[in-house]
């Protein structure tokens, strides 16, 4: 159970470390912690991707649900979003099984009370709860869960009660299904909408689609599908659809953070909130009050817009580099509702950004430039111990550290410490420096006017920052 780490977005590992006894008494402690004192119905609510481990790892969950004295309820294959829907329509916690983007031999476990996502202090107390828990045991008798298979038609009816039936009229897209648990509800809904919807690259086997940090083979499918000039748009989500990804008619994959604030601005919110690792196109765009940056990770996102709704900022919002969306107020659209839902959602940004492309008569190309985005970039240095990051971090926090260190390629202009190190360089470009939260990596990520430029300062911060941390640290 070692390799089992809280990341940005749950409990992680390889499969081999989490199924049985893991599963069990993580999900255990969550029910006797953070259950316990907030689940209202008495129910727990699982829910899965279509990985090949994920349905033994949801059948250790029902098992510690009933050894903790809670009813289990199998919801089955369904977005993780859809999930945190049931488990607020219901008041029950609710836990869903699945790794997100990563590899088919990762999987892992999300968190959910009522109200949503886990936070912070939750974990710490589902830690505290662990105890001897970490020490393999037996397991009781196997829980047979209630199936309740309507919470997936209630997260689609969500979106055809808030939605006119003709926002994608008119609109050719594809729909790259592969292995995302959205796969089906994706045709259907922009179908709904519609969009003449085409399915394609359909998967049995489980395909990692990271929608921030692209594979190359990837890149390649989506560039391919899109040659003939067919489709104005193609969508797909990562595993467990609460990260969009939508390439242009080119085959051009769009940022996420430029995903959410068209989002932002198709919605009207009044407040925004985001990473530090979102571009500085959300500022520079402008029609917001509020832009509020926080640490990298939904849980930092959610406290955000708790403290942006607490000061009266009006209809919020939240959004991640990775294009998952967070609702934080309710919103009228055209006489309809669509009721707050503050956790990651891939489904939200699909429609909304292909509606607002119909809505500006435009291709979503020109609506992105239109933006004045720039471009960004990121890579990593694996193999780098939390030490050696750390001390780097910390150096780059000085004054006098820094300017030295950024000497070959500009002059720092502002510095913000809330997750890493991000610096403002002169000419209208950042980079950023970051220890990842679930690995053994250091992040750099940058922004320029061009692709190239930013790439090129990826480059050489990664180079910069192994030379600086001495032999240990991976080359670029």
């Amino acid at each position: 159970m070692s390799g089992l780490k809280f990341g940005t977005s749950g409990l992680r590992g390889l499969v081999v470390d989490l199924v049985g006894w893991p599963s069990y008494s993580y999900s255990k402690a969550f029910f006797d912690s953070v259950g316990a004192a907030s689940s209202r119905s008495g129910k727990i609510l699982i829910g899965r991707d279509l990985r090949d481990s994920s349905p033994e790892i949801a059948a250790a969950v029902a098992t510690a649900a009933g050894a903790a004295g809670f009813e289990a309820v199998d919801c089955g294959s369904l977005p993780t979003p859809a999930l945190a829907l049931e488990a607020m329509r219901t008041g029950s916690c609710a836990v869903m099984v699945t790794g997100s983007h990563i590899p088919q031999d990762r999987n892992g476990l999300k968190f959910y009370r009522p109200d949503g996502e886990i936070t912070k202090a939750d974990e710490a107390a589902i830690l505290a709860a662990l105890g001897d828990g970490a020490t393999p045991g037996t397991l009781p008798p196997p829980v047979t869960a209630t199936p309740e298979p309507a919470a997936l038609d209630r997260y689609a009816r969500r979106y055809r009660d808030a939605f006119a039936s003709d926002i994608l009229s008119g609109l050719t897209v594809a729909v790259y299904q592969q292995s995302s648990v959205a796969r089906d509800l994706l045709a259907e809904l922009l179908a709904a909408f519609g969009a003449r919807v085409v399915p394609i690259g359909r998967s049995e086997t489980f395909v990692p689609i990271d929608t921030e940090a692209h594979r190359p083979e990837d890149i390649a499918f989506i560039r391919d599908a899109m040659a003939d000039g067919g489709f104005d748009a193609l969508v797909t989500t990562d595993g467990d659809a609460d990260r969009p990804l939508i390439a242009d008619a080119a085959g051009r994959i769009v940022r996420g953070d430029i995903l959410g604030l068209i989002t932002a601005r198709y919605l009207g919110a009044d407040a925004v909130v985001v990473p530090v690792t979102a571009g500085s196109a959300i500022e520079r765009a402008g029609g917001f009050r509020t832009v509020l940056r926080t640490k990298v990770g939904s849980p930092f996102v959610i406290a955000g817009m708790a403290q942006a709704a607490g000061d009266g900022a009006g209809l919020v919002v939240g959004f991640e580099a990775n294009g998952g969306f967070l609702l934080g107020s309710d919103v009228a659209l055209g006489g309809r509702r669509l009721p707050a839902l503050p956790t990651r959602d891939a489904v939200l940004p699909i429609l909304a950004a292909l509606a607002a492309t119909r809505q500006a008569g435009t291709s979503l190309a020109d609506l992105v430039t239109s933006l004045g985005a720039g471009e960004t970039a990121s890579d990593r240095l694996p193999d780098v111990a939390a030490e050696r990051s750390g001390a780097l971090l910390r150096r780059l926090g000085e004054d006098a550290f820094r300017r030295d260190f950024l000497r070959p390629v500009g002059v720092p202009q502002a510095v913000d410490g809330r997750d890493g190190v991000r610096i403002a360089l002169d000419g209208d470009r950042t980079i950023h420096f970051r220890a990842s939260g679930n690995a053994p990596e250091l992040r750099c990520y940058a922004e320029a006017t061009t692709l190239a430029a930013a790439e090129d300062l990826v480059r050489w911060g990664l180079a910069a920052a192994a030379s600086a941390m001495g032999e240990g640290a991976a080359q670029p």
